[in-house]
């Protein structure tokens, strides 16, 4: 499984900026507030995590 440190730390800069919580993506995404969580805090390594990363960055437009 690849490293995604650098783009949660991204995600989270991006979310600071634009005053997004992780209860908002987490309903985005479809996913539960305490997933979203252990993802955005890197607790949640699972193949499924790496997918919403991506997703996200792709959705943020992040680079």
């Amino acid at each position: 499984m690849p490293e995604f440190n650098s783009g949660i730390e991204k995600i989270k800069a991006r979310m600071k900026e634009e005053n997004i919580l992780a209860i908002d993506l987490a309903t985005t995404y479809g996913i539960k507030p305490s997933d979203m969580s252990d993802i955005l805090n890197g607790k949640d390594t699972s193949p499924r995590a790496a997918k919403v990363i991506v997703k996200i960055i792709r959705d943020l437009t992040i680079r």
